[in-house]
């Protein structure tokens, strides 16, 4: 993988990352483009991915990215490895997901994960944390009936408060009263494994479209 320098937080609202994305013609993106789509947002280096779309060549990968330089470089080594059913978009996800997802397929989308979001731990920033109300009700308007949310988060009070953004959502139902033991996909993200390897919990929850 293409490996570049960034800064590890961007303020989401900075004036930069205000304009959203244009609609995407996803026939130049994917050669099969009724496949079934997973969506990372928050996807980082795009590793997680990068692994998924390899295992699952049946299925569509999409990671959303604020950081602008990780998904040129993750864009180029998808090309490299010429992978036709993984792509990357540098957007800000609070203002992008609709103009993204309406231009898909109708029940394309099937699964989505919001894997180790910054935790902007100030309250005065709880508005720059990915996981708002708005973005929830977009994702349950795209996700097929029976698709799945995937949260995690080493930061508890994060996850909870993904949670809390889910379950106050009537199209959304939490499948699991406690956090899940072990992550339910096959391949781990590299904060999850790096946390992991510190010993530190890991808190996981999975959500179902209804």
């Amino acid at each position: 993988m293409n490996r570049v320098r960034v800064r590890q937080h961007v303020n989401p609202l900075g004036i930069k990352y205000q304009t959203p994305v244009n609609a995407i013609n996803w026939e130049k993106i994917y050669i099969n483009t009724n496949q079934p789509l997973l969506l990372d947002i928050g996807c980082a280096r795009g590793k997680f991915l990068f692994d998924m779309a390899q295992l699952e060549p049946e299925c569509n990968f999409l990671g959303l990215e604020i950081r602008e330089p990780l998904v040129e470089a993750a864009n180029k080594t998808c090309s490299e490895l010429g992978l036709t059913n993984l792509h990357y978009i540098f957007c800000n996800a609070n203002n992008s997901l609709k103009p993204i997802l309406s231009s898909l397929p109708k029940g394309i989308l099937q699964r989505v994960t919001i894997q180790f979001p910054d935790p902007w731990f100030k309250n005065r920033h709880a508005k720059r944390r990915v996981a708002q109300p708005e973005l929830v009700t977009e994702l349950a308007d795209y996700l097929a009936p029976g698709g799945i949310v995937f949260l995690q988060s080493d930061v508890k009070f994060v996850e909870q408060e993904m949670c809390e953004r889910f379950e106050e959502n009537p199209n959304f139902q939490r499948q699991n009263k406690e956090w899940l033991v072990e992550n339910p996909l096959p391949v781990a993200t590299e904060r999850e494994l790096f946390t992991l390897e510190k010993g530190e919990p890991v808190y996981r929850a999975v959500f179902t479209r209804v």
